[in-house]
């Protein structure tokens, strides 16, 4: 049984892909109707499911995309309608696969990182985007 205190956990990644024109990366970005949001693709973990398969099936659920994680970015903590939530991220290439719009998620964005920065909704999220840039080997 859970409690008031005790965290919701979720999971999810900066996902990257090398750009299609050959010079850099893009950044997937998911948009969020209910909230009406750009962040990246996270979700709540399911019983019995780690962190890390958690982040790959959430970035499939919403991009469409199966991924590669790599290196293991910062936890995120904030609260949601006064309970604490801690959100474990990865940085991930982006693999094969194809978006679906759905009620969830109605649009991705693959944006280059100087644009897609200044879409992300929250600062969190812009805050992840620096640290994957500053620590994954694209």
């Amino acid at each position: 049984m859970t409690s008031r205190d005790d965290p919701i956990l979720a999971a999810g990644c900066v996902l990257w892909r090398p750009s299609p024109s050959g010079r850099g990366i893009e950044i997937a970005l998911v948009h969020r109707p209910k909230y009406d949001d750009w962040s990246h693709p996270k979700g709540k973990l399911k019983r019995g499911e780690t962190a890390e398969e958690c982040a790959r099936r959430e970035v499939l659920e919403e991009t469409g995309r199966r991924c590669e994680p790599g290196p293991r970015l910062s936890t995120v903590r904030y609260a949601v309608a006064g309970r604490p939530k801690e959100v474990a991220y990865w940085s991930a290439r982006a693999l094969d696969g194809a978006f679906t719009p759905s009620r969830e998620i109605d649009a991705l964005l693959w944006l280059p990182p100087a644009e897609a920065r200044p879409r992300l909704t929250r600062q969190r999220d812009r805050e992840l985007l620096d640290e994957a840039l500053a620590t994954t080997r694209f």
